[in-house]
């Protein structure tokens, strides 16, 4: 639902209808990544703020500055805001646009990575270390070597090793990157060529940086072809996440000018994936991000959309629903706003 098509909604007939409601009201939040430690739910957004700048495709208007840390003792219980945990005033290397973080625990340490725009424009990746998961963090000096577009993922796998995902178009310049080099002339490719994948990387046992080349990970049709440039409502876009169910990874991804969170399947942390299907509808607001999170044996989607802010797409709030599977372990098609036609 993009944002030109807010005058025709009924918001309060859109809030009856919805499947759930804001997590958190008080702020503006958006990209939850969840995950349970040490048996709560910690949630990491990104803190919308209006900061005054006009809607542009290069995402300008997404001006956030901090994070705040949410956690939940349950999933049908309060979400607790415990307050400014990294500024970007803090972190050395960063400038602006404290975009879509997550967070990682190992050995009793928690991990904050997040995207930042640097001096020069251009986005990296940084990470903030805290003992606590719900920090204060603090920053490394330096961005993560070898990092570079938006929406950092992490993902641990059985063995303990832990792979970041990130990567997207458009604002976040995955499409100003081939083999991992940045040139200025790099655009998207054309429809019928082969769409840009996300990126991943191992960390290093420190996880304060990459133990590997970061790869571009490929999306496959079910006939084993490449997705295609063109194909806006199954390529890959921004807000690439990973998970796990009965033995197969499940890569998940928002198709950003379609508006869907769709996903794909595959036997590895580096792909191939499989693409199966969308999992969530399109909300109200341009954006869509999300994450998946298992709680008590139950699988959840954490989303946002902004009907809190009467569908200002840079004003957005955090949701979360529950995830069916099927027998076959697909997963059944979300209506975020079950009474919509």
């Amino acid at each position: 639902m993009p944002e030109e098509s807010i005058e025709h909604i009924d918001f309060k007939e859109l809030e009856q209808n919805a499947i759930s409601q804001p997590l958190v009201s008080h702020i503006y939040t958006a990209d939850p990544s969840a995950h349970v430690f040490n048996g709560k739910i910690y949630i990491y957004p990104s803190h919308d703020i209006d900061a005054g700048i006009a809607f542009n495709d290069n995402g300008d208007h997404f001006g956030m500055e901090d994070y705040h840390v949410f956690s939940m003792d349950s999933i049908t219980s309060e979400a607790k805001d415990n307050g400014l945990t990294l500024h970007v005033k803090d972190v050395p290397w960063a400038e602006r646009q404290m975009w879509a973080p997550d967070a990682a625990h190992k050995n009793g340490k928690y991990y904050l990575y997040f995207p930042a725009k640097r001096a020069n424009g251009i986005f990296q990746i940084g990470v903030a270390i805290s003992d606590s998961p719900t920090g204060p963090f603090i920053p490394e000096k330096e961005a993560i070597k070898g990092s570079y577009s938006i929406d950092p993922a992490v993902f641990e796998d059985e063995e303990g090793k832990y792979y970041m995902y990130f990567g997207g178009i458009w604002g976040g310049q995955l499409q100003k990157y081939r083999n991992n080099k940045y040139a200025e002339e790099n655009e998207e490719p054309t429809d019928y060529q082969s769409a840009l994948g996300p990126i991943v990387a191992r960390l290093s046992d420190d996880m304060k940086e990459f133990d590997e080349e970061p790869r571009e990970i490929k999306i496959l049709d079910k006939n084993g072809q490449e997705i295609l440039a063109g194909d806006h409502e199954r390529r890959f876009f921004e807000g690439p996440w990973l998970h796990k169910y009965k033995g197969k990874y499940y890569f998940s991804y928002s198709t950003g000018d379609t508006h869907y969170i769709c996903y794909a399947t595959g036997d590895s942390p580096y792909g191939p994936f499989t693409y199966q299907g969308i999992i969530l509808e399109p909300v109200i607001g341009w954006t869509t991000h999300h994450s998946i999170c298992e709680v008590d044996g139950k699988w959840y989607l954490f989303y946002h959309d902004s009907s809190l802010s009467k569908g200002i797409t840079h004003l957005r709030s955090i949701k979360v629903t529950e995830i069916n599977y099927n027998e076959d372990a697909t997963i059944q098609t979300i209506n975020p706003y079950k009474n919509e036609d």
